[in-house]
């Protein structure tokens, strides 16, 4: 999964870190030899000697990290339509609003980050 789509996810809002997300880091650690880390976030432990909220990012390759930006969307759009099929979404307005969240079926984490780009 693209950083540039993770960015705009983190960027957004709506954006919070949810127990569970798998969390990636941007670059090696800022001290030295450790390489990248990817992690499950838990609430408990909600940082690591000598990294930032800045470096990390959501893994949005992963289940469960997917599940969370799902209910992120469905918090920031409580009235919209998400359509779910194999690896594909659409976020649809309800209520008879004119246009959709996203531009057709988009790739499931394409998609979810659109909506939640979207939210007011």
């Amino acid at each position: 999964m693209s950083q540039d789509l993770a960015k705009r996810a983190v960027a957004c809002p709506g954006w919070r870190w949810l127990p569970g997300m798998r969390r990636c880091a941007t670059g090696p650690h800022p001290s030295g030899p450790q390489g990248p880390r990817t992690e499950r976030w838990d609430e408990d432990d909600d940082f690591i000697v000598g990294w930032s909220d800045t470096d990390w990012l959501p893994d949005l390759s992963d289940p469960a990290t997917l599940g969370c930006l799902l209910a992120l969307v469905r918090e920031a759009h409580p009235e919209c339509r998400i359509d779910l099929c194999d690896d594909m979404a659409r976020v649809i307005r309800a209520g008879g609003e004119a246009g959709n969240l996203t531009d057709g079926w988009l790739p499931t984490a394409e998609a979810l980050v659109a909506a939640l780009e979207a939210a007011p």
